[in-house]
């Protein structure tokens, strides 16, 4: 079942307007969530918006958004006002510029979007911008309004579709001279590079999804599976037992034994 698209607009490139729809590129519905439980009735707990001094509940007609000018003291804002303030980028990605694809470095990437065109009529002008951006190494830039924040993105061709990516604001990347700063030049010897090169070979496989599944959540699964063969009841004893994993040996012994070591094994396995 095809997930239900998160934003629909429309892109534009100079006097060429198609209409689109935007589609999250990743998803957490496989992933396990808790709920807080009355551990007396067995019933969930709900929770609710209570005001700071008083402590009293607050009913959803009474709650506003603020904006926190002072200690304690806010500007409040309408969710009409809020609506009025609408950029044009709120519906329509209007793509300024383009720059080479491998000019944006992965670490002002943020958050995947699929985009593609939302009726027939806009199948062909939207794959003449993503044939166009392909066949030039290029990705478009424009900026999006999404939950009411205006961010730059970077359109990306992939495939038959667009790949939206959100974008990091400048003083949210951290400049990486400064944070290895600390770091001392360190002259690598020749040998070691060599043995490390041989066992990255051996290591090497192709990419799989697999190599990044959640082994804590299939444990959890299990977990639940005999929870519910006991009826909900509490299990006494037996608690799983969990992979012994053996200690680092506290030898010393040289890198370069250590990766002789290590390509002798790997060659075994295989």
């Amino acid at each position: 079942m095809a997930p239900r698209p998160y934003w629909k607009g429309y892109l534009k490139l100079s006097l060429v307007t198609c209409s689109v729809s935007l589609t999250p590129a990743t998803t957490e519905r496989e992933k396990m969530r808790f709920h807080t439980v009355n551990r007396d009735t067995g019933n969930r707990v709900r929770s609710r918006y209570v005001d700071a001094e008083t402590g009293k509940p607050v009913d959803d007609d009474d709650e506003i958004r603020g904006y926190e000018i002072e200690d304690g003291e806010y500007v409040t804002f309408e969710d009409e006002e809020l609506q009025a303030v609408n950029l044009e980028s709120t519906r329509t990605i209007d793509i300024e510029q383009f720059v080479p694809a491998e000019s944006i470095e992965w670490i002002w990437y943020d958050k995947p979007y699929y985009l593609m065109p939302d009726d027939e009529v806009a199948q062909e002008a939207f794959a003449v911008i993503r044939e166009a951006m392909a066949e030039t190494g290029t990705v478009g830039i424009s900026r999006l309004v999404l939950s009411r924040r205006e961010r730059a993105i970077m359109l990306q061709p992939r495939v038959k579709g667009i790949v939206l990516w959100t974008l990091r604001y400048g003083d949210e990347v951290r400049d990486p001279q400064e944070v290895f700063a600390g770091l001392e030049e360190k002259k690598t010897e020749s040998r070691l590079v060599s043995l490390i090169e041989a066992l990255v070979q051996d290591l090497t496989k192709p990419w799989d999804p697999a190599m990044v599944n959640d082994p804590v959540q299939k444990r959890l699964q299990d977990i639940i599976q005999s929870k519910q063969k006991k009826t909900g009841k509490q299990r006494k004893g037996g608690k799983r037992k969990q992979e012994e994993q053996s200690a680092p040996s506290a030898e010393v012994v040289s890198i370069t034994d250590a990766l002789r070591k290590s390509l002798s094994q790997e060659r075994k396995k295989k």
